[in-house]
């Protein structure tokens, strides 16, 4: 009885709910840099320099929000 509980306990300490989750947050801050760089590149030119490294950015974000998923942060 005691052990099914701590398997129980130590599941539940690893499930995260609704995209709370340490890959979801990464992928959503960079994507959100991403885009915001990109809104700026196009507001003060367009700066293509600029918009390439928020292209850049957006296809890592996808990437680090996968890798992390893979390795266990994300949700299952």
């Amino acid at each position: 009885m005691i052990e099914s509980a701590e398997r129980a306990t130590r599941t539940a300490a690893r499930e995260y709910h609704h995209g709370r989750t340490p890959a979801a947050w990464a992928g959503s801050i960079i994507a959100a840099v991403a885009f915001t760089l990109g809104a700026i590149a196009f507001m003060v030119g367009p700066n293509w320099t600029l918009l390439w490294v928020s292209a850049v950015l957006l296809v890592l974000s996808l990437v680090t929000g996968g890798v992390l998923r893979r390795i266990g942060y994300g949700q299952p």
